[in-house]
Order: structure tokens, then sequence, then C-alpha cells
């Protein structure tokens, strides 16, 4: 019976990963990069400039800029520089303008103007795709909390299946073949086992409220406005009352919140009715202040009077708890060091996803390696394979280089470099169809190298903004997304070299390596 229940969580862990494996590649890709969001932004928008942070002043730059050309506008929305972030950011409501009628300018904080940079999602796009992989609202967020849910699921039957987990994380047999992936895979999945627990586990409670929704329908209905303003803290705004009244000065109430919370960090203010007299004003601290989100760390005022009306709401131990995990799972509270080390985990658990797609495919190839043509369902997973990994990657190399060579004055430009990230995408589809899965492979990947490697060098030829002139700035936002780019492609200079070079054949294979898998092989199949 034990025997046979391990059989049935490793039939489990295996199709499971394949079914879902492809989707999952792409959404741990896209949500480590999401880990750098507003460093990629920075590169994607080097007309943005990082300045000294003076919150005082910048407040007011955007209060005068808002009043000048909102002044008719319901609501506004500030975002002040941080450590991460260059742009002074403001925004409003305006039914004639922008997309959702909503209108947004980054400002130059010593000209008070708006900065004429290229129109860019940045690591927005690769952050929002992460969790809607770019499909209309739910359906994408419905699908990637499913992902997690398998995620877990995996990682829960993969600690089943291999009873000796721990023993092999000290294991690596190098050019064994399908031995060496196996090793690869268990060492890599146990390094990091608790942070992918963490992770899947995490995504599931971000989106409880559609995995779950029966208490929050029997309580609240149909409006979900009013759930989630009860949830963060949130008060109705007040009608305004229609009588004119000066906005206070908004450095004067930062310095309140100040006294109150010293050394506190702004994320976002937020003006309600802005010159009524019924006006609000709500800082917000940033998310970068503490692991967990806290409804008590945000401050409301009389937008009239300058009186603090509230002080958010004290958190209870299961909101905590359940804050603590969305905080974990984002990461905006990691420092530079931790949030490199995200990264590296991020990326170790996209090798744990894309080493067991390889090793479902190479057990069965080996299995028809005599019979001549393998089955065209195996045909069928090897491109799926080549195009969901190598592809994906081509296919983000092709939206940064879209961002560098796409006109900047091109109507829709941000959606062009979308576009052109899913255009790439799909050549590489195309092109591992045509071609035998190995050359596939190294061809995509030395094109990958290729693109990523070269990425320095055109940022300084398009920018002026290159290695040589952001290091000695010390921009290390520009300067580390230059360096990381070099990085990879050299790494996938040296996995194409592997791919490219000839393959070893079959016949001269010990035959230990081929036909006495360990019990664990054994059972993933």
């Amino acid at each position: 019976m034990k025997e046979g229940f391990r059989q049935a969580m490793a039939w489990l862990h295996t199709w499971t990963g394949l079914i879902f494996g492809w989707l999952l590649f792409a959404i741990f890709l896209t949500g480590t990069l999401s880990y750098f969001k507003e460093e990629i932004t920075r590169w994607a928008q080097p007309e943005v400039h990082r300045q000294a942070l003076q919150p005082s002043h910048d407040l007011e730059v955007a209060q005068r800029y808002l009043q000048d050309h909102a002044g008719h506008s319901g609501t506004w929305f500030i975002r002040l520089p941080n450590a991460r972030e260059a742009a002074l950011s403001v925004g409003y409501r305006d039914a004639n303008g922008g997309p959702r009628g909503f209108v947004s300018k980054t400002l130059d904080s010593h000209t008070g103007q708006p900065v004429a940079a290229r129109d860019s999602r940045g690591g927005e796009f690769f952050y929002r795709f992460h969790f809607q992989l770019q499909m209309p609202h739910p359906y994408g967020r419905w699908l990637s909390t499913f992902c997690a849910f398998i995620m877990l699921l995996g990682l829960v039957t993969g600690i089943i299946t291999h009873k000796k987990i721990f023993k092999e994380f000290f294991t690596f047999r190098p050019g064994k073949g399908q031995r060496s992936w196996l090793d690869g895979h268990n060492a890599v999945g146990v390094l990091v086992l608790p942070f992918h627990l963490m992770i899947s586990y995490s995504s599931l409670v971000l989106f409880m409220y559609m995995v779950m929704p029966a208490g929050i329908m029997a309580s609240y209905g149909n409006d979900t406005g009013k759930y989630f303003n009860d949830l963060f803290g949130r008060n109705e705004a007040p009608k305004a009352a229609q009588v004119a009244a000066p906005l206070v000065p908004l450095p004067s109430l930062y310095a309140k919140v100040q006294a109150l919370q010293p050394g506190a960090r702004i994320g976002n203010i937020q003006v309600q009715n802005p010159g009524d007299s019924n006006a609000r004003v709500t800082f917000t601290q940033s998310a970068a202040d503490h692991v967990a989100y806290r409804r008590s760390a945000n401050w409301t005022f009389d937008g009239a009077s300058g009186a603090l009306l509230s002080q958010g709401k004290p958190e209870s131990a299961a909101m905590m708890t359940a804050f603590s995990f969305a905080g974990l799972h984002m990461g905006n509270f990691a420092g530079p060091w931790l949030r490199w080390l995200y990264f590296f985990f991020g990326v170790a658990g996209t090798a744990v996803i894309g080493t067991g797609l390889v090793m479902w495919l190479g057990k069965r190839q080996l299995k028809h390696a005599k019979g001549g043509h393998p089955p065209g369902e195996l045909r069928l997973v090897e491109v799926l394979n080549i195009a969901s990994m190598s592809g994906l990657l081509l296919a983000v190399a092709g939206f940064f280089w879209a961002n560098r060579l796409l006109p900047m004055g091109i109507e829709g430009r941000a959606d062009w470099e979308v576009n052109a990230f899913f255009i790439a995408w799909g050549l590489s589809l195309l092109h591992a169809m045509l071609r035998s899965g190995r050359r596939a492979w190294g061809e995509q990947l030395a094109l990958g190298a290729l693109a990523f490697a070269l990425l320095p060098l055109l940022n300084g030829l398009t920018t002026g903004q290159g290695l040589n002139h952001s290091l000695q700035a010390g921009d290390w936002a520009m300067a580390g997304f230059d360096l990381t780019a070099l990085g990879t492609g050299l790494l996938l200079a040296w996995l194409a070299s592997k791919m490219l070079r000839s393959r070893q054949p079959a016949a001269r294979r010990t035959p230990r390596a081929v036909n006495t898998p360990s019990s664990e092989t054994a059972e993933a199949s």
C-alpha cells in the first residue's frame, strides 16, 4: 500500500507537472523579473533621471501642477520618488482623457513640467503578466491561481515521491544524461524548497477572495467595493459640498505624518474633492517599510483645515498573518541583497520546472530510441518545451529590444512593445516546429545569448547611458540591468554550445545510465 501510494503521488507529480509546466515556467520567470519591476521600468524610461529625494519639495511641485492642470478633477493621485523609483508621478480622473478616464504624468521635480519619457509599460508588463497572463479579467487570475495550486501540489507530491530527498541533495553526477538532469532537479528543488512552498501558498492567500468567495458574498453580496474598503481600511469619500475652499499645502500635511510616524516613507497620496470644503487627503505608508501590509499605516486629513480625521485600523492576528504572506510573496520590503536572493530563488524555481519538463521528454525519447520515429505526442511536447523555455527568453529579449528601437512618437508605443514580445514568442514556436529538437534548442539559445549580450551596447548607442556612463554616475538600476543582461547572454551562450555540440551516439552510452534508473525515476514515469 505504501509503495502504491508513492507510485500514485509520482504519477500525479509527473503528469500535473507536464500539463501545467509550460505555463508555470512563464509565471515563474515573469514573477522573478517582477522583483526588479521598478529597476526594469527605470531602464525602459531612460529619460526619467534620478534626483535627490526631497518629499516636501516634490509634494509642492505635484500640488502646483495638479492645481493648474487638474483643478476640475474629483480625485488626484501622487506617487513620490524613492530609492528604487526615479519618477515623480501624478494622476487624476478625467472623463475626457486617457484610457478608462485616467491621466498619468511623470514630472521633473526641478521644472515642475512633464517629462517627455517614452511610452512603455516597463516592469509593470512582467508583473501583470505574472498573474493575469495577458488575459481579460478575471480569467487570467483564475488560471494563474489554479497554476499556483498545481505548483503547491507538485511540491508536496515531489516530497512524498523522493523518500531520499535530502540524501539526493548532496548527489550530482555530471555527464550521465537523464541521471544528471534528475540530480540537478532534486538538488535545486531541495535547496529552495521553503521558498517555493511559501510562494505557492501565498499565491493562494493573495487571491483567496476569488478561490473561496462564499464568505464574502454572504456578508457583502455583490458589493465587492465595500469588502475591499473594509479589508484595506479605506473610508468612503464624502460627496463634494460644492463650496470652494483652498487645499491645505501638502508639505504641511507631510510634516504632520512625520511627526506622528518619524521616518515613515510615503508610497502614495490621494486627494479627493480637491478645492472643495469636503476635500480629503490620505497618505499611505510605503510597503517597503514593513513585511506585512498594515491598515494602520495611512493617515487621512481634512483637505480644507488640515485636521487629522483618521489613522487606519489596527490589525487582528488573522489579518496580520494573511498580510504577512502577501508581503512575503511580493517582497516589497526586501533590500537590495534580499531582493537578489529572491531573484535567484525565483530563477531556481524556474529551473526546477524546466528540468522536470526536459526529464519527462528525455526518458520517453530513450524508450523509443531504437524504434525509429518517436510518437507524434513526444514531438509535440518537444516543440512546446523549446517554445515555452528558450522561446520565452527570446520574447523577453524582444520586449527590451523593441523598447530601444521603436520610434518615440509612435502611437500605442507601449502596446507595440508587448506585441513584439508575443511576436518573438510566436516565431520561436514556428522555428521549433521546423527544426529538429536539439538544433532548435541550440539555435534559439544562441540567438537569445546574442540578443541579451548586445542589450548593453544597444542601450549605450540609443540613449548614451551605457555601462561606461551608468557605472561612473553610480546609476545602479541602469548598470545592474545591463550587467544582468550581459550575464544572461553568457549563460545562454554556454547552454547553446552544449546543445550545438555533436551528441554522443546512444550506442556508446553505458547501459546503467539508460537501463537502471533510480527507484524515484522509475516511479516518476
